[in-house]
């Protein structure tokens, strides 16, 4: 990958972009430790408390150091290059260390969403065979409740961090650091190969239980465009990306591609309800000038008295994962003078589709796809449709396959073949695109409904609804109908000063019919408090379509009992 880029001519970096995987690499040892000999006191890392008002600042240096001695723990514990380790840990500096400490080593990191169930542990520990787990005291229980489950036998080490008394069974995370030096050399430890494993994201389990999505050492490579090209990151910027350590999104916007790039990365320890005049606050006090949040955050942040901030720091925004509201991206505008730039990409995946600083944005649209990947649309047999044709989206990976680009559904085999054919991966979403080039999505395959003849995405029907001031938030699925077979429903969390009525769902419907193609409308809403969603917060449309099915053959008779 060439160093510099020309993010003035996206087609000529499109064109001249080229792939520089390495046989063997290591993102700790060739990325993190190179940046502590080459800017040692350079803040890497600025972690925030849940107050705002406190913050820790680690160095690369430290960061190094840190890591070594995590690795050396794992060491004397007997871990080995390819052991898997599940990390449920919260926006803390601990989080990194031991990150940083088990891909030094080799260890197969598991990072695990906070809001996961003693029952969402017991399987990820069953299905990887983790032999450690490394978490905090405020999650601590829930390992304890399922500790003697049969699926936790794989289980030897367990680490605890900010441990608030003696646990028996439990190794102080803070004990053992103070208990190993830092030496440690690369001959010390087997050296990993691009393509061996580096870690492992459950999927979000939108559609049954979750697949193991397995990533090789080059990933990291494969965000350096994350960071260079989508968030336009530099050396001197401040990038705070809000999400759960857990999460993919945490490795797109919070390790790999912003320390490859050398810039500081921010976090905040948020628990409980998120706060907006705090995030407000953060950025202005910490200079922040890379910003990435989901639209809902967006949503709140506007609602607040943005312009008595010096947001002035700030010259890139960010969003992705939902449908971004255009008042919201108005508003924003308005406060700030930037624009939200929107992207696309999986937990399998790096950023592959995406707006950037120096394109025109279309509203609504992904974008274009982004360097180093070879995004289109195709059908079923892999034939790319026309113009304003949907089809789905997919990645080509011959002759030469993305780094960034998930090696296989661990342990799945079937499911592994079923997203691959010839040259292409198949993600599992539908879009179209225009004459321009950019790509507009759809949906996924499983959600996009058939009814009276047409397809229907229900991300556009969501998109038009989230426009009306009544929506917090919708979801939009197919539910079953006597004449029509299927029909558009919709599930709608309202805001606050609205009340469900007849009224309000024919003002919805209206709104829909005048901002999307008519057709599209719901002949259904639903009002509802609250959205069936993955620990990772994606709506579970099929828990929504087993619902309308229900509810279907309930009112015509035809229940099973």
């Amino acid at each position: 990958m060439t160093e510099e880029h020309n993010m003035y001519d996206y087609e000529k970096v499109r064109e001249e972009f080229e792939w520089e995987v390495p046989e063997y690499y290591n993102f700790v040892w060739d990325e993190i430790d190179e940046r502590a000999k080459d800017m040692p006191d350079k803040t890497a890392l600025v972690s925030i408390d849940n107050s705002g008002e406190n913050a820790q600042k680690h160095s690369f240096k430290e960061l190094s150091d840190m890591s070594k001695k995590f690795a050396n723990i794992l060491k004397d514990k007997g871990l080995e290059k390819g052991d898997r380790a599940m990390v449920l840990v919260h926006r803390i500096p601990e989080w990194y260390i031991a990150m940083l400490g088990m891909m030094r080593l080799g260890v197969i990191p598991i990072p695990t969403p906070n809001l996961a169930t003693s029952e969402d542990i017991t399987y990820r520990i069953g299905r990887s065979e983790a032999s450690t787990i490394v978490t905090d005291w405020s999650n601590h229980e829930k390992i304890e409740k399922v500790r003697d489950h049969d699926d936790m036998a794989s289980l030897e080490n367990f680490i605890l961090v900010e441990a608030e008394e003696d646990k028996e069974g439990w190794d102080d995370f803070e004990e053992l650091m103070d208990e190993v030096d830092s030496d440690m050399e690369k001959e010390d430890v087997e050296r990993t190969k691009s393509d061996e494993p580096l870690l492992i994201y459950f999927t979000s389990g939108t559609t049954g239980k979750p697949k193991m999505v397995l990533h090789t050492h080059s990933y990291p490579l494969g965000h350096e465009v994350t960071a260079r090209f989508v968030q336009d990151l530099r050396e001197d910027d401040i990038n705070w990306t809000i999400a759960d350590n857990g999460w993919a999104k945490a490795v797109w916007g919070k390790l790999f591609g912003q320390w490859i790039v050398g810039a500081t990365v921010v976090q905040q320890n948020i628990t409980g309800r998120f706060d907006p005049t705090k995030a407000l606050k953060i950025l202005q006090d910490y200079g922040v000038t890379t910003f990435c949040v989901p639209p809902t955050i967006y949503k709140m942040m506007i609602n607040e008295d943005v312009e008595s901030y010096d947001l002035s720091s700030l010259r890139h925004c960010l969003s992705a994962g939902e449908p971004l509201n255009p008042d919201v991206i108005d508003k924003w505008e308005d406060y700030t003078g930037l624009r939200i730039y929107d992207y696309y990409g999986q937990t399998e995946s790096v950023a592959l589709v995406a707006n950037y600083p120096t394109m025109e944005v279309k509203p609504g649209s992904m974008g274009k796809p982004t360097p180093g990947h070879d995004v289109e649309i195709i059908d079923d047999d892999c034939n790319k449709v026309d113009t304003g044709e949907e089809g789905h989206i997919a990645l080509k990976v011959k002759p030469e396959r993305p780094p960034g680009l998930f090696k296989e559904y661990w342990k799945d085999e079937e499911k592994t073949e079923s997203v691959f054919d010839g040259e292409w991966y198949f993600t599992g979403d539908r879009a179209y695109k225009d004459d321009d080039g950019y790509f507009w999505f759809v949906g996924r395959d499983d959600d996009v409904i058939k009814a009276s003849g047409y397809r229907i995405g229900p991300f556009e029907v969501e998109s038009a609804l989230q426009e009306h001031p009544a929506v917090q938030e919708p979801a939009v699925i197919g539910a079953p109908h006597e004449i029509r077979t299927k029909i558009v429903k919709a599930y709608i969390i309202l805001n606050d000063d609205y009340e469900p009525s007849e009224e309000l769902k024919k003002e919805l419907q209206d709104h829909v019919k005048q901002v999307t193609a008519p057709y599209k409308y719901p002949r259904e809403i639903e009002f509802v408090d609250e959205l069936p969603k993955t620990i990772s917060g994606k709506i579970r449309r099929t828990e929504l379509r087993d619902r309308a099915e229900e509810k279907y053959l309930e009112e015509h008779d035809q229940l099973p009992y």
